[in-house]
């Protein structure tokens, strides 16, 4: 990486407690397999389709997710700085379902590209199960929220909900 230095990067992981177990001195070896990728509003920074060949970390900004409905291209999500993003379709290998957009001026992401997670699996085996930790986190926060939201919609639907 090269604006981030290895002291905001790690900072950053505390903050929104990724990885946090990681050392400073972990974290400035984990630097080197990753690298930054900066978007304007309105970008693409993966299709629908698309298998995902890297994840990311949302470092600065917010990354929009959208879908196709009957009638266009819809915002179905949004994902703000401190989380992580695009990790289904790398640990599955399937295409995705959503287009990811950067949603804010400028979006900064911090991203883990297949080839360098293979090579952090075998030098970085500690960092590595940190990494996919994070993402088993990560996935788990958003199978909650939408059992979450169908609950309340089920809820709402058969009368038993406020409206």
């Amino acid at each position: 990486m090269k604006e981030i230095s290895t002291t905001e990067l790690y900072d950053f992981f505390q903050k929104y407690k990724i990885c946090e177990s990681l050392t400073h001195e972990e974290v400035e070896r984990l630097s080197k397999y990753l690298n930054e990728q900066h978007y304007n509003q309105g970008e693409i920074i993966s299709d629908m389709g698309e298998v995902g060949d890297a994840l990311y970390y949302v470092y600065r900004g917010k990354v929009g997710f959208y879908s196709k409905n009957g009638q266009g291209i819809v915002e179905v999500g949004v994902q703000p700085e401190g989380t992580l993003i695009g990790e289904m379709s790398f640990f599955d290998r399937k295409p995705r379902n959503l287009r990811m957009q950067a949603d804010s001026r400028h979006v900064t992401l911090i991203a883990l590209t297949r080839a360098m997670y293979d090579r952090l699996k075998v030098e970085e085996p500690y960092i590595a199960v940190n990494i996919l930790e994070n993402a088993i986190v990560s996935l788990d926060h958003l199978v909650r929220t939408m059992s979450q939201d169908i609950s309340a919609m089920e809820h709402y639907l058969m009368g038993t909900g406020k409206r």
